[in-house]
């Protein structure tokens, strides 16, 4: 059996090297969240979740927000960016009703964690939200949209679905959000997100975040945005509290060797990385075996499937999660001890996104690539 193997556009000898080497500037906020116009009880919810000083797109996209500015926000997930416009919208919509917002995510998952995180703002504030995403039945979502939520949270596919069954009408909506768009590009969505766009309302505040700006995406920005703000939080750095690594396998079984790292002292919770389902699958079956507590998530996986493992995950039911890229991206896990890179990524860019699901929050965090 041939394998066409694509060339990786990096160095893997230099992945260490080159985000070791980045200057990390301290950024000092002009904010504390109590300094935001924000309702009473919003201000309790931020600080019942430990809230205190805003990360730095957080501290500066959130009064933009506020001052009805469309935005175009450049940062990795991790930062905090998820607060950074949920927190200016729910004010928003809690002084207004009528107001309706959209937000767009590339990924069930992400549109997952995004609407378990405005359940947790919204404590006590009589505010609603739906998730509309694929691989799961769409009754309940239909049920849900008909109670006329102040949120919708989806991918575009499913979002798509719901407005062409006249369920769910774009040009209802005050304000949208696009979160993530380089990797709704990635996943091949333009095509529906430019269409979506096309059914909007003009009068609309409008946000769009995105780690890196390709071209192709340029041209949505344009058509998408209304004299908008511009912050950008410098790509690409990883946490300062993460320690990386070089594993050299060098002939070695890499299976031998994880399973060593496995059982070492503090590795509790550990997300690894592999390039193929099939590759995640034969992984996950020999750790099994191994005696070790493990789940998988991959495109293969049904939603419900994939759900369950990072609820496993997230509350430490099992101590490994195998995934390929699709868990990369857009995923607030606390507490992940270690990332491992079993297989290499296909690039700098998804290295990076790798490496921060760990040493976030200000917890320290391990990053260790597997290296022939």
């Amino acid at each position: 059996m041939r394998f066409n193997r694509r060339r990786r556009s990096f160095d893997p000898s230099l992945l260490v090297k080159k985000t070791m080497e980045q200057e990390v500037e301290e950024y000092v906020p002009k904010h504390l969240f109590s300094d935001f116009s924000l309702c009473d009880q919003l201000k309790k919810n931020i600080k019942s979740r430990g809230y205190k000083e805003p990360t730095p797109i957080q501290d500066q996209v959130i009064p933009l927000l506020i001052s009805n500015k469309d935005i175009v926000g450049i940062a990795n997930t991790g930062s905090g960016k998820t607060a950074a416009f949920l927190i200016p919208l729910i004010n928003k919509v809690n002084e207004d009703k009528s107001e309706k917002v959209l937000v767009i995510a590339p990924t069930r998952e992400l549109a997952i964690q995004i609407e378990a995180e405005f359940r947790t703002f919204t404590w006590q504030m009589n505010l609603f939200s739906t998730v509309c995403i694929g691989g799961v039945p769409i009754g309940r979502q239909i049920s849900g949209l008909r109670r006329n939520p102040n949120f919708v949270i989806g991918t575009p596919g499913r979002l798509k679905d719901l407005e062409n069954r006249r369920i769910l009408r774009f040009a209802e909506f005050t304000t949208i959000v696009l979160d993530e768009v380089d990797r709704m590009l990635d996943m091949g969505f333009i095509p529906d997100v430019s269409d979506i766009i096309s059914r909007l309302p003009r009068r609309r505040q409008s946000l769009f975040f995105s780690a890196t700006l390709p071209d192709k995406i340029r041209n949505i920005m344009h058509v998408f945005l209304n004299n908008p703000v511009s912050v950008s939080i410098k790509a690409g750095n990883l946490p300062i509290n993460v320690n990386q690594n070089i594993i050299k396998v060098n002939g070695r079984s890499k299976i031998d060797l994880l399973h060593d790292l496995l059982i070492q002292e503090g590795s509790d919770k550990v997300l690894v990385f592999g390039r193929t389902k099939w590759g995640i699958d034969k992984l996950a079956r020999d750790l099994l075996k191994r005696g070790f507590r493990v789940a998988s998530i991959h495109g293969n996986k049904s939603q419900g499937q994939r759900q369950r493992a990072l609820e496993q995950f997230k509350y430490n039911g099992i101590q490994v999660l195998l995934a390929t890229d699709i868990a990369s991206r857009g995923l607030d896990i606390e507490d992940v001890t270690h990332v491992i890179n079993y297989d290499l990524p296909e690039s700098y860019e998804d290295y990076v996104h790798r490496v921060g699901r760990t040493g976030r929050m200000d917890k320290k965090g391990t990053a260790l690539t597997f290296i022939d």
